[in-house]
């Protein structure tokens, strides 16, 4: 069986960035395979959505499922997005790593958030969840890589030099690549860049969205993931057909919907 993490590792280029495709389900794992995805990766935020539920609303053992199903859906290597490990220790995030693994997923991203509520770790427990999912994957039969969020700036909670100085702290714990969602600005995600070695995952989301992959490659960004954007962009098409529709009567936004044949085509 072809081990598809090796192949993921080596997209991981800094000043050459994949765009790291995240796919809520079977079918637009295959449609973004089909369009030229080099990567797949799961969202628990969009996951959730399908759920009927808000971001956070699911389990370790559900992630697992869907993340199977996503790597089944096309041979293309899949990033599984698990929050925080799906547990406060070091021990937890270790076994989800083995297990994230026995999925099939080539890696994993792990953040410094303490969820449901929206506060980061201390200092000090961040860094021994990441050495522990480090010292997990590397026991593997195969690769994995590991990524470390550092979520602060997103959440709340600390500023761009404390992400930083937890990057660097989860580099040095061994995490093979490092991700800190929502940077003030590009100046900022450039010094993030410039502050570690290891490749540098950028969030294309809010005022990131404005720029564009040669502006990433510019500052040595290795990789861009999307996050729950296109199932966002799908639920805000959803919306405003609805609302079209159910408050005027009107279906003119329907006109606009992409050919059944097309789709078949994509999927096929």
């Amino acid at each position: 069986m072809h081990d598809p993490a090796p192949d993921f590792r080596a997209l991981h280029k800094k000043g050459n960035p994949f765009i790291l495709c995240n796919a809520w389900d079977i079918g637009s794992a295959r449609v973004l395979a089909a369009k030229g995805a080099q990567a797949l990766a799961t969202s628990s935020a969009a996951h959730a959505f399908t759920l009927g539920r808000p971001d956070g609303g699911i389990s370790r053992d559900e992630a697992l499922a869907h993340a199977q199903a996503i790597v089944a859906a096309t041979p293309l290597p899949v990033s599984g997005d698990f929050e925080n490990g799906f547990g406060d220790t070091p021990e937890i995030c270790a076994e989800t790593v083995r297990l994230a693994a026995e999925a099939g997923l080539a890696g994993i991203s792990i953040e410094d958030t303490m969820l449901p509520g929206s506060g980061a770790y201390a200092f000090d427990l961040a860094v021994e969840r990441i050495k522990a999912a480090v010292a997990a994957a590397r026991i593997l039969p195969r690769d994995f890589v590991l990524v470390a969020r550092a979520d602060g700036m997103l959440r709340g909670s600390y500023n761009l030099n404390e992400a930083i100085r937890r990057l660097q702290a989860f580099e040095a714990a061994g995490a093979d690549c490092l991700y800190a969602s929502a940077p003030p600005d590009l100046d900022g995600l450039a010094r993030i860049c410039g502050a570690v070695t290891a490749p540098v995952n950028v969030l294309v989301a809010g005022t990131m969205a404005n720029h564009s992959r040669a502006d990433f490659a510019r500052i040595g960004v290795a990789r861009i993931s999307l996050g729950s954007s296109l199932a966002r962009i799908t639920h805000r098409v959803l919306i405003d057909a609805a609302e079209e529709m159910l408050t005027s009567g009107s279906f003119a936004g329907l006109q606009h919907s992409v050919s059944g044949r097309v789709v078949d085509k994509l999927l096929s």
